[in-house]
């Protein structure tokens, strides 16, 4: 009788493990490689890396005589933590930049995406940064390496967080 048993008893252990394996498999689905669009939808990745690039210059660029058109443009391109931070931030350059009549040029030297599923991107970013006062530059170019996190919205990538690298 015991010999009856195992063919039983060998099924359901097969049956419990082939369970697990599929629990498993679904909650590890978004951290296999073939998840990531961006390794595999050069469409999609070139659209995120266009609208992140362009977003990030238009916000990290201003001239003094109307940094009003950036704050707009940055409440149309932002959201969630992103646009808290900018709302804290750019307050001061609205009383400076006009005062030190201070204009900032900022350009995307390099940016990718390390990490592209469903509507949430992950992009490293490489920006220079220019500014000049009374029309003369005022220092050297400046760098700055984010990880910049975005959101598809209506056909539109919106950054969502940035993170200095």
């Amino acid at each position: 009788m015991a010999a009856h048993r195992r063919p039983l008893i060998l099924a359901v252990v097969l049956a419990l493990a082939g369970a697990a394996v599929l629990a498993l498999t679904t909650q590890q689905r978004d951290t296999v490689p073939s998840a990531n669009r961006a390794l595999l939808d050069a469409e999609a990745t070139t659209k995120v890396t266009g609208d992140v690039s362009n977003a990030l210059v238009k916000i990290f660029s201003y001239r003094h005589g109307d940094v009003a058109t950036t704050e707009r443009t940055a409440a149309q391109l932002l959201e969630g933590r992103a646009a808290q931070q900018y709302r804290g931030l750019f307050p001061q350059v609205k009383q400076q930049a006009p005062n030190q009549k201070l204009d900032l040029s900022t350009r995307v030297v390099r940016i990718g995406v390390t990490r592209l599923t469903g509507d949430t991107a992950t992009l490293l970013a490489f920006l220079d940064q220019q500014s000049t006062r009374n029309g003369r530059p005022a220092g050297g170019t400046a760098a700055a390496q984010l990880v910049v996190t975005a959101h598809l919205r209506d056909g539109q990538w919106r950054i969502a967080e940035i993170r200095s690298s």
